[in-house]
């Protein structure tokens, strides 16, 4: 069957004949793939910066953003059933005993390292036209939600940022979830990047009830820019507005939501954030040329402002059932501006170019089933 594949000591991404998933437990499900998305990691990948095939072969499929449709399910399979459309986990857990994280269902807080990811590390990933896997790791989507539900797997990032923020912020009784008039009623957020882990951190922030910015380097009344505003947050761009200028702008902000990878831009980021605020980092930068911080000034306001950094990595099972939930709740809302992040579907036989060169637009998509 066809796959998209990277062979990092040769340097090469191809499209390649990939032998046939067999059922082999109970517990496994056997899918057609429908949609694969293509982000950052893929690209990296593919410029051969890191991905690591599992042992013993010479190439990685490539693919961590899924959406695919439950052929058939092993005998001990009581969740999902042949027809569900279903999107599955990337990162699973490392072997060892030791582990706090891992044995707890939990690796994506892993302590060892030793775990695995689909279409990243040690595991081939969903850029083929069928795969097997443990019902375990799957999660239901309505069908409904067939044509965005690819989707899924970039909002469980901001997912699972949420839950930790609000983790950090019921120190603040005025702040916590759950709060009759909504979760983040009264809070300014600020998302930096216009790209689609950004565009879907927003509307999650703006379900929540936040007062949310983009700011990000496209134009203003670019088309990013009218998404946004589409939606209704507020855009401004780093080509004509400072960050001093931002801060003036919006006032005193109360979480910022970095999707850049861009260190320069993320940390000068770190002015802006107000009393009490929480700085989220979600993108991992290249091995770039270092940048040079105010470290003083930047502790000094961390202490005597009450502010809380943390970065955020891939996402548990808690993280995926929210994004399913939200996505619903995003198709409902904004059914336009949601489908309108996917700007580009792609038959797998253009992968290869796809990677080499991405296409502009928001979100590309490839595609090994026709919608239906």
């Amino acid at each position: 069957m066809r796959a998209v594949a990277v062979f990092p000591a040769e340097r090469r991404t191809a499209l390649v004949d990939h032998p046939e998933p067999l059922l082999e437990r109970d517990d496994e499900v056997l899918l057609e793939v429908l949609d694969v998305g293509i982000c950052g990691t893929d690209l990296e990948i593919a410029r051969y910066e890191y991905g690591t095939p599992p042992a013993g072969s010479p190439y990685l499929v490539l693919g961590h953003e899924s959406l695919a449709r439950v052929l058939r399910a092993g005998a001990a399979a009581t969740r999902v059933r042949p027809g569900d459309l279903v999107v599955t986990r990337v990162r699973r857990p490392c072997p060892r005993p030791e582990c706090r994280a891992c044995p707890r269902g939990r690796p994506d807080f892993c302590f060892t390292g030793e775990f695995t990811e689909r279409g990243i590390k040690g595991r081939h990933g969903f850029m083929t036209e069928r795969i097997v896997d443990e019902e375990r790791f799957m999660h239901v989507v309505p069908a409904r939600l067939r044509d965005v539900g690819v989707l899924v797997e970039p909002l469980t990032i901001a997912e699972k940022a949420l839950f930790q923020v609000w983790d950090v912020q019921a120190r603040l009784p005025w702040t916590a979830a759950g709060t009759p008039a909504g979760s983040g009623h009264g809070q300014r957020a600020v998302v930096l990047g216009a790209g689609p882990v950004g565009l879907l951190g927003a509307l999650a922030l703006l379900a929540r009830g936040f007062e949310t910015w983009v700011y990000s380097r496209d134009p203003a009344g670019g088309t990013k820019a009218r998404w946004v505003d589409s939606v209704g947050a507020g855009y401004l761009s780093s080509a004509t507005t400072s960050l001093g200028q931002l801060a003036e702008r919006v006032g005193s902000v109360d979480l910022v939501y970095e999707a850049t990878g861009a260190a320069g831009i993320a940390f000068r980021a770190l002015d802006v954030l107000g009393v009490n605020g929480v700085f989220v980092f979600t993108g991992v930068p290249g091995r770039k040329t270092p940048i040079e911080l105010d470290g003083s000034g930047l502790m000094r306001r961390l202490v005597l402002e009450n502010q809380l950094v943390f970065g955020t990595v891939n996402a548990g099972a808690d993280a995926y059932d929210a994004a399913v939930e939200d996505l619903a709740r995003f198709d409902a809302r904004w059914a336009r501006p949601l489908r309108a992040l996917i700007t580009g579907r792609f038959a797998a036989e253009e992968a290869p170019r796809l990677l080499a060169d991405p296409p502009p637009g928001i979100k590309s998509v490839v595609t090994f089933a026709e919608r239906g």
